[in-house]
This record gives C-alpha cells, structure tokens and sequence, in this order.
C-alpha cells in the first residue's frame, strides 16, 4: 500500500533568505512552468516541419496537438489531489521525468499515431502536472499575502516560455527540421530534476518557516486520506453544484479557445499562408511573450486591489476585439505589432482574478483543485481551437473565420464574468453558493 508522503524536515540553517525563501520557490516553479511552456508551444513550430518531412496534414498534426491540450488539462486538477496525498516534489518530478521521456521517444516516430502518443498523450499528462494548478498550490502553501502578484508572476512564465524558446525553436526547425526542437525540449526538462530535488521542500513547515505574509504560526495541514482519484471527483461533485463554478468553468473554457488553443497552435501557420516566415512570425509570438510578462504581473497587482469580475470583464474584451482585428489587419509589420502588444498585455491577465474568485468560494485548501477542474475547461476550449483551427483552414483555405470566431466568443466571456457572484468568507473553506 503507498503511504502518505511524509517529508523529512531539513534544517533550518541550511536554506538561505530565511523567511524570503518563498520566492526561491516561486523562482524554480516559474522556470519548470516555463520549460512547461516551452515544450507545449513546440508544436506550432514543428507543424510545418512535419508535414516537409511526413506529409502528414495541418489537421493531422492540429489533432496531435489538441489531444495533448486537452490531457494537459485533465490532468491538472489529479495533479493537484497527488500533490496533497503523495507530496508536490514527488509527483513533479516524475511529471518532469514524464515530460522528457515522451519527447525522446518522439524522436523514433514515422506514424501519425507515435506523435498522437507521444507529443498527445505522453507530454499532456506530464505538462498537465507542470501547469497553472501547480502555481496555484505553491502560492497558497508558501504566500500569506500578495498572492495575486505572485500567481501572475507564476502565470507570466507560460508567455515567457514562448519568448524564450519559440524563436530559438524556429531557427532551430528552419536549419535543421523538427528533430533538433525535439532533443532541446527533451534536455530542458531533463535539467529540472535537480533543481527541483535541491530547492523545493515540500512546506514552509517542512524548514522552519512559516507562509510569507504570516505573522503567527499555523496549524498544520491535516493529513489527506484516501483515494486522490476518489477525491478529486468529489471536490469536482460539490463544486458542480454552485454557479460560480460553471461561469468560472465557462470564461476560462472560452480563454483556452482564444489562447494557446488557436493563437498558440496556429498563429505562425497563420503567418506563413500570409508570406511571412516562420522565424519572424515566431518574433511575433516573443513580442506577445514580453507583453505578457508585464501584463499578466501587472493584473495580480491588480487583482489584489479590485474587483476581479471587473478585471475579467476587461481583459476578455479586450482579447476579442484584437482576434477580430487579426484577420482584416493587412499583415504588415506595424500591424502585427500593434496585435502583439495589445494581445500580449492581455495573453494569460485572466489566471490571477480566477483564481482569486476560486479561492473566495471554495476556501485555500480546496481552491487550487477546484481551480484545476476549472483549468481543465481552460485545456478542454485550447483543444477544440487546436482541432478547429486546423479544421477551418483545411475547409476554407484560410484561419480568419476561425480567429473571427474566436474573438466573438472572447466579448461573450466578457458579459459572463459580471455574471459571477462568488461566496465570500473570510479564511475558510468557502460557502458554496447552490446553483
């Protein structure tokens, strides 16, 4: 039978910063999310590389890719429930190991169901426990107060993952094909594993620290029991039941769509039926990923100051009108520009404020999972706009239908998130509120 993990509490005096140790934590999670990132961005680079070198389809290829968004969600909030039954270290790692052994093996694919197997189901489940559910979980165990800041710093490193690897990915592919991004992924992920081994404890209570923010000593986290399948679906039952929950479910649905699922998997493609080459397209992604940084920062200073329905209700709109705009821009330089800033500035705004409503209504322990089904509708709307993409430009011969498409949903989101009414209590687990 497992056992339950139970840490071995390290000496105090070994771990640096002292009671600032937190942000070393937060600083490695943002690198293994940004390496995350890095490895589910790949296939938009490698789409055109692929079918030079299989002749597999755009939507052969789009499949694949949806097939890992959609594990990448589902996976999240089981994640989330191991992390609390077997310990955050032990399940990340073997994500990471998961991660790097699935790109390796891709590297022997020939049929389009090997890259199906490996770049879908190997890598969504790995990158499924090295995602935004994780961020959620280091940042209630480690932050009394400025959450919101340090959720979007953690929800900042996906746009940086694509900053710092799609370009280099794109040189990479255009030299060499699609076998040199492979084996980069594969040795970024595989750098992990130390990293975290050596400075990721389980708990602040793990070294002798208490959360940042916190004035006064704790009680412990009560030990999680039972089967984390078992409980994972009924934290996802209780939840079903309340109203926030499903608008919740229903804007971050619509944020996957109009994000990695369609601009993320198709944007370079998109690009490349315009004439403009892969490496520049890709620059176009950096642009975004810059943009996103001081973006989505600067919305978790926000939501700890206002109103997150509010903040919802702006950055959706906002997204919409750009995904409407693409299509009809001409494509010029200054044009795409203009795209990349303000999508950019709007890229992943939405994590802090969601997650700030999720823990209002379903309490600190119970948030980040109930977060991770709501991430799970995220990765199920990012992989029906992975397919759709594909599936539009093979129908039609062009992605602006699509992107027009997914604009319209975007301001529909907008209209929803001042719909939500989450349920208020200080400290606790939350009220939830009966649908």
């Amino acid at each position: 039978m497992i056992q339950r993990y139970d840490p071995v509490t390290p000496m105090t005096s070994t771990r640096p910063f002292g009671p600032r140790y937190a942000f070393v934590v937060v600083g490695v999670v943002f690198v293994a999310l940004l390496v995350s990132a890095g490895l589910r961005s790949a296939p938009s680079v490698m789409m055109l590389p692929l079918e030079d070198a299989f002749g597999w389809r755009r939507d052969t290829v789009s499949f694949a890719a949806a097939v890992g968004i959609f594990l990448y969600g589902l996976a999240g909030p089981f994640a989330a429930s191991m992390m609390e039954r077997f310990g955050l270290r032990r399940v990340l790692v073997g994500a990471i190991l998961l991660m790097s052994a699935s790109t390796a093996s891709s590297l022997f694919m020939s049929q389009p169901w090997h890259l199906v197997a490996t770049w879908g189901v190997m890598s969504g489940v790995g990158t499924g426990a090295v995602a935004t559910v994780l961020g959620a979980t280091v940042v209630n165990r480690w932050f009394k107060t400025n959450r919101g800041l340090m959720m979007g710093l953690m929800s900042a490193s996906g746009a940086t993952g694509m900053l710092v690897f799609l370009p280099f990915f794109a040189m990479l592919a255009e030299s060499g094909g699609w076998r040199p991004v492979v084996i980069t992924v594969c040795i970024a992920t595989l750098a992990l594993v130390p990293l975290v081994c050596l400075l990721v404890p389980e708990r602040p209570a793990s070294i002798g620290l208490r959360r940042y923010g916190a004035t006064e000593d704790e009680p412990a986290a009560a030990p999680v029991t039972g089967n984390f399948v078992a409980n994972t679906l009924r934290t996802l039952r209780d939840a079903a039941k309340t109203r926030v929950f499903w608008f919740l479910f229903a804007t971050f649905f619509i944020c996957g769509f109009t994000t990695n699922g369609l601009v993320g998997t198709h944007l370079i493609a998109f690009c490349g039926d315009m004439g403009i080459p892969a490496v520049q397209a890709a620059g176009f992604l950096a642009v975004m990923g810059i943009f996103d940084l001081i973006g989505t920062t600067a919305s978790g200073w926000l939501t700890d100051r206002f109103d997150p329905r509010k903040l919802l209700g702006i950055y959706y709109a906002i997204r919409g009108l750009s995904l409407i705009y693409l299509p009809y821009s001409g494509f010029s330089v200054g044009a795409l520009t203009v795209f990349a800033v303000l999508y950019g500035l709007d890229w992943i705004a939405t994590v802090p404020p969601t997650l700030r409503l999720a823990n209002e209504s379903f309490g600190d322990r119970r948030g980040p999972l109930v977060f991770g089904w709501i991430v799970a509708g995220h990765q199920v709307g990012a992989a029906s706009a992975a397919y759709f993409g594909g599936f539009m430009r093979e129908l039609q011969g062009s992605y602006a239908s699509a992107f027009a498409i997914a604009g319209l949903t975007a301001i529909l989101a907008a209209a929803l998130a001042l719909l939500i009414e989450p349920s208020r209590s200080a400290g606790g687990e939350g009220r939830l509120q009966p649908a």
